[in-house]
């Protein structure tokens, strides 16, 4: 294996310095393990690095393996009693112990009875895309498409093994100081026949609003396609800058995408080729089936740009059509409902009225 294809992010301009970075930690909230604490007598807790909404990840020394550092993943113990939450994270285990790919998060088996709830997965230092756009967007447009490869490359390979992401967004792709990049966060993994539910409270937990597919939000059938209608929302940010669809609703940014098109990349940065554009909506297609059909056939648009025929998609989008908010759709719905029970009412009302023998 040649140097470059070692660290494949050293060619690129935008990833030449990336800095270690870890999340700011909410003091407020109490950890679950202290630095100092030796976790079943093998991982000596350092410090939390990140922290979401079920749970948080701590720098920690492997004491069997010579101290090499590690991250491990503790969920609060409050999720430790719904058994639902217990699943998912057993499945992010079970399913990441079997990924074998250099872009995709390395898992560390745990043998052994475990004292409580965690994994424990290679220690990534760096920066998340999120950070690199949030600095430098837009990017390059050799650079977004280049990144955009190695992140269809490591999605390959865990569609063949029978599995699609669907919660891909920069905030799970690491780009690391030694020029590598990794995929990270196999919570929301699940096999390529599943279906995907997405909350009616709108909460992010089965997938993030700005970066989730159509079929995603219709809570239709969901393949490799899903992945690939992701992976073209997050080229669009890395070249514009600016995300496809916003709006302060997630709700309302998640139907958006259901009934329209977002604007043409190239009205956001004009400076971006015909083909870059092409390839961009290629993959953000509402009907799953007029998006490349597979990973390996969208990495060859991304790897060959000279070879993409232009076939229009900037010409033919449409805008969104007027999208309610949830909480307006609810009381439409509401109001709707006590319409019809009303309506029902009063003919029944009038219908007893004329009955035969009502009146003498």
């Amino acid at each position: 294996m040649t140097a470059c294809a070692m660290r494949p992010l050293a060619d690129i301009a935008s990833c030449r310095e990336l800095p270690e970075k870890h999340d700011r930690i909410d003091a407020s909230v109490v950890l679950e393990l202290q630095s100092g604490y030796i976790l079943d007598g093998r991982f000596v807790i350092i410090e939390p690095i990140s922290q979401g909404g079920m749970a948080t990840i701590y720098l920690a020394e492997d004491a069997l393996n010579d101290g090499r550092k590690v991250a491990v993943k503790v969920p609060f113990s409050r999720y430790e009693r719904d058994p639902a939450y217990v699943a998912r994270f057993l499945r992010e285990e079970q399913i990441g112990l079997k990924l074998n790919h250099p872009s995709l998060l390395k898992f560390i088996p745990v043998t052994g009875a475990k004292s409580r709830l965690y994994l424990v997965t290679e220690y990534l230092a760096g920066s998340t895309l999120a950070r690199l756009l949030h600095q430098h967007a837009p990017l390059p447009e050799a650079d977004a498409l280049k990144i955009a490869s190695l992140v269809g490359d490591a999605l390959r390979h865990l569609h063949e093994l029978g599995y699609i992401h669907r919660d891909l967004k920069p905030d799970n792709i690491m780009l690391c100081c030694d020029h590598t990049i990794r995929i990270m966060d196999f919570g929301l993994v699940s096999p390529l026949t599943g279906r995907l539910d997405f909350l009616a409270d709108k909460t992010p937990i089965f997938g993030t609003p700005q970066y989730m597919s159509p079929e995603q939000v219709k809570r239709s059938h969901c393949d490799a396609r899903t992945d690939i209608y992701s992976l073209g929302v997050i080229l669009y940010e890395m070249l514009t800058g600016q995300l496809p669809f916003k709006h302060e609703d997630p709700w309302v940014m998640a139907q958006s995408r259901v009934s329209g098109d977002p604007v043409a990349p190239s009205k956001i940065n004009p400076a971006l080729t015909p083909v870059a554009e092409e390839i961009t909506l290629h993959a953000m297609q509402r009907k799953p089936a007029a998006r490349p059909a597979n990973m390996a056939a969208y990495q060859a648009e991304l790897d060959a740009p000279e070879k993409v025929q232009i076939s229009g998609y900037a010409s033919r989008l449409r805008p969104p059509r007027f999208v309610l908010s949830f909480e307006q759709a609810q009381l439409l719905y509401g109001l709707t409902i006590s319409a019809v029970i009303v309506v029902a009412l009063v003919g029944a009302f009038f219908l007893l009225q004329h009955l035969p023998g009502k009146h003498h």
